[in-house]
Protein backbone atom coordinates (compact mmCIF):
# COMPACT_ATOMS: atom_id res chain seq x y z
CA UNK A 1 0.00 0.00 0.00
CA UNK A 2 1.30 3.44 -0.95
CA UNK A 3 -0.58 6.59 0.10
CA UNK A 4 0.08 10.26 0.65
CA UNK A 5 -1.23 10.24 4.22
CA UNK A 6 -2.06 7.56 6.78
CA UNK A 7 -4.72 8.94 9.16
CA UNK A 8 -4.76 7.30 12.59
CA UNK A 9 -7.50 7.88 15.12
CA UNK A 10 -11.19 8.43 15.65
CA UNK A 11 -14.17 7.53 13.47
CA UNK A 12 -17.76 8.08 14.55
CA UNK A 13 -21.16 8.83 13.05
CA UNK A 14 -22.37 12.45 13.05
CA UNK A 15 -25.88 13.81 13.53
CA UNK A 16 -26.02 17.59 12.99
CA UNK A 17 -29.22 19.50 13.84
CA UNK A 18 -29.76 23.17 12.91
CA UNK A 19 -31.39 24.99 15.84
CA UNK A 20 -32.33 28.61 16.41
CA UNK A 21 -30.57 28.85 19.78
CA UNK A 22 -29.00 26.79 22.52
CA UNK A 23 -31.78 24.98 24.40
CA UNK A 24 -32.43 25.87 28.02
CA UNK A 25 -33.44 23.51 30.84
CA UNK A 26 -36.44 21.34 29.91
CA UNK A 27 -36.78 23.17 26.60
CA UNK A 28 -37.76 21.36 23.41
CA UNK A 29 -36.50 22.61 20.06
CA UNK A 30 -37.48 21.82 16.50
CA UNK A 31 -34.76 21.48 13.89
CA UNK A 32 -35.52 22.47 10.30
CA UNK A 33 -32.38 20.84 8.85
CA UNK A 34 -30.54 17.63 9.62
CA UNK A 35 -27.25 16.28 8.25
CA UNK A 36 -26.18 12.66 8.72
CA UNK A 37 -22.76 11.29 7.78
CA UNK A 38 -19.64 9.61 9.02
CA UNK A 39 -17.35 11.73 11.14
CA UNK A 40 -14.38 11.81 13.48
CA UNK A 41 -11.20 13.92 13.12
CA UNK A 42 -8.93 11.33 11.50
CA UNK A 43 -11.67 9.79 9.36
CA UNK A 44 -12.81 13.20 8.11
CA UNK A 45 -9.21 14.18 7.42
CA UNK A 46 -8.80 11.07 5.25
CA UNK A 47 -11.88 12.02 3.23
CA UNK A 48 -10.66 15.62 2.98
CA UNK A 49 -7.34 14.41 1.56
CA UNK A 50 -9.13 12.36 -1.08
CA UNK A 51 -11.34 15.28 -2.12
CA UNK A 52 -8.24 17.46 -2.37
CA UNK A 53 -6.70 15.08 -4.87
CA UNK A 54 -4.49 13.06 -2.53
CA UNK A 55 -4.54 9.43 -1.44
CA UNK A 56 -5.29 8.40 2.12
CA UNK A 57 -5.63 5.35 4.35
CA UNK A 58 -7.55 5.27 7.62
CA UNK A 59 -6.55 3.25 10.68
CA UNK A 60 -9.19 3.23 13.39
CA UNK A 61 -12.28 1.47 14.69
CA UNK A 62 -15.88 1.16 13.52
CA UNK A 63 -18.50 -1.13 15.00
CA UNK A 64 -20.48 -3.73 13.11
CA UNK A 65 -23.71 -1.85 13.87
CA UNK A 66 -25.69 0.10 11.23
CA UNK A 67 -23.76 3.32 11.97
CA UNK A 68 -20.44 1.56 11.44
CA UNK A 69 -21.63 -0.17 8.28
CA UNK A 70 -22.82 3.09 6.78
CA UNK A 71 -19.61 4.92 7.68
CA UNK A 72 -17.38 2.16 6.31
CA UNK A 73 -19.31 2.30 3.04
CA UNK A 74 -18.87 6.08 2.88
CA UNK A 75 -15.11 5.78 3.33
CA UNK A 76 -14.89 3.21 0.56
CA UNK A 77 -17.04 5.33 -1.76
CA UNK A 78 -14.78 8.34 -1.12
CA UNK A 79 -11.77 6.27 -2.17
CA UNK A 80 -10.15 6.03 1.27
CA UNK A 81 -8.02 2.89 1.72
CA UNK A 82 -9.85 0.87 4.41
CA UNK A 83 -7.79 -2.31 4.65
CA UNK A 84 -6.52 -1.12 8.06
CA UNK A 85 -10.03 -0.43 9.38
CA UNK A 86 -10.72 -2.42 12.54
CA UNK A 87 -14.28 -3.74 12.98
CA UNK A 88 -15.82 -5.22 16.10
CA UNK A 89 -18.94 -5.70 18.21
CA UNK A 90 -18.41 -2.60 20.37
CA UNK A 91 -20.70 0.23 19.21
CA UNK A 92 -19.64 2.89 16.75
CA UNK A 93 -19.11 6.22 18.56
CA UNK A 94 -21.73 8.90 17.91
CA UNK A 95 -21.49 12.70 17.81
CA UNK A 96 -24.54 14.98 18.08
CA UNK A 97 -24.09 18.60 16.97
CA UNK A 98 -26.46 21.49 17.60
CA UNK A 99 -25.63 24.15 15.01
CA UNK A 100 -26.70 27.74 15.65
CA UNK A 101 -27.54 30.35 12.94
CA UNK A 102 -24.08 31.96 13.20
CA UNK A 103 -22.41 28.62 12.44
CA UNK A 104 -21.20 27.96 16.00
CA UNK A 105 -22.02 24.56 17.40
CA UNK A 106 -22.33 22.50 20.55
CA UNK A 107 -21.21 18.86 20.31
CA UNK A 108 -22.08 15.87 22.48
CA UNK A 109 -19.93 12.76 21.92
CA UNK A 110 -20.71 9.22 23.00
CA UNK A 111 -17.82 6.76 22.87
CA UNK A 112 -17.56 5.43 26.42
CA UNK A 113 -18.65 1.94 25.34
CA UNK A 114 -15.96 1.71 22.64
CA UNK A 115 -12.54 0.46 23.81
CA UNK A 116 -9.29 1.87 22.47
CA UNK A 117 -7.23 -0.21 20.05
CA UNK A 118 -4.30 -2.09 21.51
CA UNK A 119 -0.72 -1.02 20.95
CA UNK A 120 0.03 -3.95 18.64
CA UNK A 121 -2.32 -5.28 16.00
CA UNK A 122 -1.80 -8.83 14.67
CA UNK A 123 -0.39 -8.97 11.16
CA UNK A 124 -0.65 -5.20 10.80
CA UNK A 125 0.91 -4.13 7.48
CA UNK A 126 2.99 -0.96 7.37
CA UNK A 127 1.79 1.28 4.50
CA UNK A 128 4.25 3.33 2.45
CA UNK A 129 2.84 6.66 3.60
CA UNK A 130 4.50 9.98 2.79
CA UNK A 131 3.09 11.51 5.99
CA UNK A 132 1.10 10.33 9.01
CA UNK A 133 -1.66 12.29 10.73
CA UNK A 134 -2.73 11.48 14.30
CA UNK A 135 -5.72 12.89 16.17
CA UNK A 136 -4.68 11.47 19.55
CA UNK A 137 -7.81 9.37 20.06
CA UNK A 138 -5.93 6.05 19.93
CA UNK A 139 -3.45 6.62 22.79
CA UNK A 140 -2.14 3.04 22.93
CA UNK A 141 -1.74 2.42 19.20
CA UNK A 142 -0.45 5.82 18.03
CA UNK A 143 2.90 6.15 19.89
CA UNK A 144 4.40 2.93 18.42
CA UNK A 145 3.37 4.08 14.95
CA UNK A 146 4.94 7.48 15.58
CA UNK A 147 8.15 5.79 16.73
CA UNK A 148 8.24 3.63 13.61
CA UNK A 149 7.58 6.68 11.42
CA UNK A 150 10.52 8.48 12.97
CA UNK A 151 12.74 5.45 12.33
CA UNK A 152 11.65 5.42 8.68
CA UNK A 153 11.95 9.18 8.21
CA UNK A 154 8.22 9.69 7.62
CA UNK A 155 6.98 13.11 8.81
CA UNK A 156 4.22 13.10 11.43
CA UNK A 157 1.44 15.60 12.17
CA UNK A 158 -0.74 15.88 15.29
CA UNK A 159 -4.25 17.29 15.28
CA UNK A 160 -4.20 18.50 18.89
CA UNK A 161 -7.77 19.58 19.56
CA UNK A 162 -7.76 19.24 23.33
CA UNK A 163 -5.26 18.22 26.00
CA UNK A 164 -5.59 14.56 27.02
CA UNK A 165 -3.43 11.45 27.27
CA UNK A 166 -3.22 10.82 23.53
CA UNK A 167 -2.41 14.36 22.43
CA UNK A 168 -0.08 15.01 25.36
CA UNK A 169 2.07 11.97 24.54
CA UNK A 170 2.13 12.53 20.79
CA UNK A 171 2.85 16.25 21.08
CA UNK A 172 6.27 15.33 22.41
CA UNK A 173 7.27 13.22 19.39
CA UNK A 174 5.58 14.50 16.22
CA UNK A 175 7.30 16.71 13.65
CA UNK A 176 4.36 19.11 13.23
CA UNK A 177 2.20 20.09 16.20
CA UNK A 178 -1.03 21.67 14.94
CA UNK A 179 -2.90 22.79 18.03
CA UNK A 180 -6.21 24.45 18.70
CA UNK A 181 -6.28 27.54 20.89
CA UNK A 182 -7.86 25.38 23.60
CA UNK A 183 -5.06 22.80 23.50
CA UNK A 184 -2.44 25.53 23.58
CA UNK A 185 -4.00 27.05 26.70
CA UNK A 186 -4.48 23.70 28.43
CA UNK A 187 -0.97 22.48 27.63
CA UNK A 188 0.87 25.65 28.65
CA UNK A 189 -1.37 27.27 31.26
CA UNK A 190 -1.40 30.52 29.27
CA UNK A 191 -4.57 32.05 27.83
CA UNK A 192 -2.48 34.38 25.65
CA UNK A 193 -2.09 32.54 22.31
CA UNK A 194 1.23 34.24 21.52
CA UNK A 195 2.69 33.28 24.89
CA UNK A 196 1.30 29.76 24.52
CA UNK A 197 2.91 29.50 21.09
CA UNK A 198 6.26 30.53 22.54
CA UNK A 199 6.04 27.87 25.22
CA UNK A 200 4.97 25.14 22.78
CA UNK A 201 7.68 26.13 20.31
CA UNK A 202 10.49 25.81 22.86
CA UNK A 203 10.73 22.01 22.48
CA UNK A 204 9.06 21.73 19.05
CA UNK A 205 10.56 22.55 15.63
CA UNK A 206 7.20 23.41 14.07
CA UNK A 207 4.01 24.56 15.82
CA UNK A 208 0.76 25.99 14.48
CA UNK A 209 -1.97 27.35 16.76
CA UNK A 210 -5.33 27.74 15.04
CA UNK A 211 -7.58 30.57 16.24
CA UNK A 212 -10.81 29.95 14.33
CA UNK A 213 -12.13 33.04 12.59
CA UNK A 214 -9.04 34.92 13.82
CA UNK A 215 -6.77 32.79 11.63
CA UNK A 216 -3.61 31.17 12.98
CA UNK A 217 -0.16 31.84 14.40
CA UNK A 218 2.90 29.70 13.79
CA UNK A 219 6.52 29.05 14.63
CA UNK A 220 8.86 27.20 12.28
CA UNK A 221 12.61 27.04 11.75
CA UNK A 222 13.44 30.20 13.65
CA UNK A 223 10.58 32.28 12.28
CA UNK A 224 7.15 33.19 13.62
CA UNK A 225 4.13 34.52 11.82
CA UNK A 226 0.40 35.05 11.64
CA UNK A 227 -2.10 34.25 8.89
CA UNK A 228 -5.59 35.73 8.81
CA UNK A 229 -8.62 33.58 8.12
CA UNK A 230 -10.30 33.56 4.72
CA UNK A 231 -13.58 35.51 4.90
CA UNK A 232 -16.41 33.10 4.09
CA UNK A 233 -20.08 32.88 5.12
CA UNK A 234 -20.18 30.47 8.07
CA UNK A 235 -23.03 27.96 8.11
CA UNK A 236 -21.50 25.28 10.35
CA UNK A 237 -17.98 25.30 11.75
CA UNK A 238 -18.08 21.58 12.55
CA UNK A 239 -15.36 19.83 10.56
CA UNK A 240 -13.34 22.96 9.78
CA UNK A 241 -10.46 21.66 11.86
CA UNK A 242 -10.65 18.24 10.22
CA UNK A 243 -10.42 19.83 6.77
CA UNK A 244 -7.52 22.01 7.90
CA UNK A 245 -5.57 19.08 9.35
CA UNK A 246 -6.20 16.85 6.35
CA UNK A 247 -5.02 19.56 3.96
CA UNK A 248 -2.04 20.35 6.19
CA UNK A 249 -0.94 16.69 6.26
CA UNK A 250 -1.36 16.45 2.48
CA UNK A 251 0.77 19.56 2.08
CA UNK A 252 3.45 17.97 4.24
CA UNK A 253 3.29 14.79 2.14
CA UNK A 254 3.66 16.88 -1.02
CA UNK A 255 6.58 18.84 0.50
CA UNK A 256 4.80 22.13 -0.16
CA UNK A 257 6.45 25.44 0.60
CA UNK A 258 5.58 26.42 4.19
CA UNK A 259 3.59 29.56 3.42
CA UNK A 260 1.73 27.86 0.56
CA UNK A 261 0.95 24.93 2.86
CA UNK A 262 -0.60 27.21 5.47
CA UNK A 263 -2.72 29.00 2.89
CA UNK A 264 -3.81 25.68 1.37
CA UNK A 265 -4.88 24.29 4.76
CA UNK A 266 -6.55 27.55 5.81
CA UNK A 267 -8.58 27.68 2.61
CA UNK A 268 -9.77 24.09 3.11
CA UNK A 269 -10.75 24.84 6.71
CA UNK A 270 -12.62 28.00 5.74
CA UNK A 271 -14.61 26.31 2.98
CA UNK A 272 -15.65 23.55 5.39
CA UNK A 273 -17.63 26.18 7.30
CA UNK A 274 -19.87 27.00 4.35
CA UNK A 275 -22.09 23.88 4.48
CA UNK A 276 -24.07 22.05 7.15
CA UNK A 277 -22.33 18.93 8.40
CA UNK A 278 -18.65 18.12 8.87
CA UNK A 279 -18.31 15.47 6.17
CA UNK A 280 -20.64 17.32 3.81
CA UNK A 281 -18.58 20.49 4.14
CA UNK A 282 -15.20 19.04 3.20
CA UNK A 283 -14.17 20.91 0.02
CA UNK A 284 -12.82 19.72 -3.30
CA UNK A 285 -9.47 20.60 -4.81
CA UNK A 286 -11.18 22.88 -7.34
CA UNK A 287 -13.00 24.79 -4.62
CA UNK A 288 -9.79 25.35 -2.67
CA UNK A 289 -7.96 26.44 -5.83
CA UNK A 290 -10.74 28.91 -6.61
CA UNK A 291 -10.61 30.45 -3.14
CA UNK A 292 -6.82 30.69 -3.25
CA UNK A 293 -7.07 32.32 -6.67
CA UNK A 294 -9.55 34.92 -5.43
CA UNK A 295 -7.32 35.67 -2.45
CA UNK A 296 -4.31 36.09 -4.76
CA UNK A 297 -6.25 38.59 -6.86
CA UNK A 298 -7.42 40.46 -3.74
CA UNK A 299 -4.55 40.11 -1.26
CA UNK A 300 -6.01 42.76 1.03
CA UNK A 301 -8.59 40.17 2.08
CA UNK A 302 -5.92 38.00 3.66
CA UNK A 303 -2.88 39.40 5.42
CA UNK A 304 0.10 37.68 6.98
CA UNK A 305 3.03 38.84 9.03
CA UNK A 306 6.40 37.33 9.79
CA UNK A 307 8.88 38.02 12.53
CA UNK A 308 11.81 36.50 14.36
CA UNK A 309 10.96 34.69 17.60
CA UNK A 310 11.34 36.71 20.77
Amino acid sequence: MEVDVLCVGHACYDLAFCVSHHPGPDEKLFSERLALAGGGPAANAAVAIRRLGGSAAFLGYLGSDPFGERHAQELAEEGVETSLLVRGHAPTPLALSLVKPDGSRTVVNHSSATPKLEAALPDWPWPAARAILFDGHEPQLSPPIADEARRRGVPTVLDAGSFHEGTRTLAEVVDYLVASERFAAQATGSTDPEEALSRLAAPHPCVVVTLGERGLIWSSKGKRGRLAAYPVPCVDSTGAGDAFHGAFALGVARRMDWEDLLRFASAAGALACTRLGARQGLPSADEVAELLGRAARHPQALSSGYSSPS
